[in-house]
């Protein structure tokens, strides 16, 4: 059986130009990998913890700021939709953590000027990345509002206080939690497959956008057990964020970007 036919094959050649530079990228690592990866990003949290903690509140501090602006606006409809597309964007906000990481694997002393003036070795490449994964969030949003209009017509939004009893008391939004959750679990996975890896990559390498999110995919698929519990722990965690006020991204963002640049090394 040839290489595209095999269930893996499209996606490699969508991502040869890694392939060939890395002919011996890890696969089919044991779902245990991510827990180890956990631990890998724990460890590089406790080393000068203050400067992860830095880099979390501010990040703390934005999603503050950008929730704010929405509730302001009148923009409370689409919350829910943004915070999970926060998930997508959220690997380019932790640049500056994957470069602390860098600079402990490398056995030099990590400091926040070097977190926050990132050299990529990719150059701009890293932005046109996060340009491309902040449209793929925009796009969520705009699929979410449009499931909420062809469910519930154009009625205004009833506002957060009331919207979870008409999703859960009433037949047709039964329904649209359903198709939504369907809808959103393939933006979900789609944009965590590009994501997930593609900014490390680029920070890490000498390549371009499309190949990185390319690759980071062929690199998701060729470990999807490690990959569908990394996901489940990144997913429990950033609930838990959320379930305090957005105050627990303060230590819980910086742990998952130094155990992303991990899963990155481990995979790559």
């Amino acid at each position: 059986m040839s290489d595209a036919n095999k269930p893996y094959g499209l996606l490699n050649q969508l991502s040869g130009i890694e392939e060939t530079r890395n002919p011996e990228r890890q696969r089919h690592l044991p779902a245990s990998a991510a827990f180890a990866w956990l631990a890998a990003g724990w460890r590089d949290l406790v080393v000068a913890p203050s400067l992860s903690l830095a880099y979390g509140l501010l990040v703390f501090i934005v999603s503050i700021i950008f929730v704010w602006t929405m509730f302001t606006l009148g923009w409370d409809y689409i919350l829910f939709p943004a915070l999970a597309g926060f998930m997508i964007v959220a690997p380019a906000f932790a640049v500056g953590l994957y470069e602390k990481s860098r600079a402990i694997e490398d056995g030099e002393p990590p400091t926040l000027g070097r977190m926050l003036r990132v050299k990529p070795r990719a150059g701009a490449q890293i932005f046109f990345t996060g340009v491309l994964l902040c449209l793929l969030m925009l796009l969520w949003m705009r699929a979410a509002v449009l499931l909420y209009a062809l469910f519930f017509g154009v009625r205004p939004f009833p506002g957060l206080d009331h919207i979870v009893g008409m999703l859960f008391t009433t037949p047709m939004g039964l329904v649209m939690l359903a198709v939504g959750t369907l809808v959103g679990g393939l933006f979900a996975a789609f944009g965590f497959a590009i994501s997930v890896f593609s900014i490390p990559m680029l920070l890490d390498q000498r390549s371009d956008a499309l190949t990185a999110m390319a690759s980071s995919m062929a690199m998701v698929w060729n470990n999807l057990r490690p990959m569908i519990v990394w996901g489940a722990i990144v997913l429990a965690l950033f609930v838990l964020s959320v379930a305090t006020a957005l105050v627990g991204l303060i230590v819980i963002f910086p742990l998952l970007g130094h155990a992303t640049w991990h899963a990155y090394r481990a995979i790559r």
